[in-house]
């Protein structure tokens, strides 16, 4: 069952569509929020009309005080965590000159250290049963300039190499560790801040939510890739 440690929303966008989709795959689903609880429990709502079991979780997974009951409760009501998607995610748009130092902390923390906080809880139980499955969601921006900013840059190059390093490790244990880096997802934030026409993306569209859950879950169902980041990018980039 996975769990998913989203602060910028499991309720809503990436996070939702991700939750939904392998829910229909049969997974149950424990949705993590920091302070959408209204939302998180419209998911959590959702996958059980689907015939799972959902739990909508608070916790904020930046902090390891608050990620070990995370996982517990989760363990308690549905059981350990096969899957973990590491979706939580803060895009903070500062410029070179207005970053500062708590803005830089604060995004490492939310983006980069969360996923290291939420596998080490789930590894003892993964490596006990010989399998499991860890995907995290990156962005474009760990190899591209990006328009966040460098601070977002920085946390999700750290977020691929977090992925490397843990499916070198992990890959005789029967765990994959993969990424997910979408660039331009037609979200509320891209809209928003970050590009409001996709006049730039070669498809000639923003990416949707559905379109990347359908990677993870992909990645999910296939023993054989580990230590992969696939980008989803509409044809403006290229490995």
């Amino acid at each position: 069952m996975p769990l998913y440690p989203d602060l910028t929303g499991a309720s809503r966008g990436i996070g939702a569509a991700i939750a939904l989709l392998l829910a229909e795959a049969g997974a149950d689903i424990a949705v993590n929020y920091r302070e959408r609880s209204a939302e998180a429990e419209q998911v959590a709502a959702a996958v059980q009309a689907l015939g799972r079991r959902a739990i909508a979780v608070a916790a904020d997974v930046s902090d390891n005080a608050a990620v070990t009951p995370m996982v517990s409760t989760v363990a308690a009501q549905l059981g350990p965590v096969d899957i973990l998607v590491n979706n939580a995610g803060i895009a903070l748009i500062r410029g070179i000159d207005d970053l500062t130092e708590a803005d830089f902390d604060q995004t490492i923390a939310v983006n980069l250290k969360s996923a290291f906080l939420c596998i080490q809880a789930v590894l003892p139980h993964m490596r006990a049963q010989g399998w499991g499955r860890i995907v995290n969601i990156s962005s474009g921006a760990a190899r591209g300039a990006g328009g966040v900013g460098l601070h977002y840059n920085a946390s999700k190059a750290g977020m691929e190499g977090l992925t490397r390093g843990y499916a070198a490790r992990l890959v005789k244990q029967g765990i994959t560790v993969n990424a997910v880096a979408p660039s331009l997802i037609e979200t509320d934030m891209v809209k928003s801040g970050l590009a409001s026409s996709p006049s730039r993306i070669p498809l000639g569209r923003f990416g949707t939510s559905e379109e990347v859950a359908q990677v993870v879950l992909m990645l999910v169902g296939n023993a054989y890739t580990t230590g992969q980041t696939l980008p989803l990018s509409g044809g403006m980039s290229f490995n």
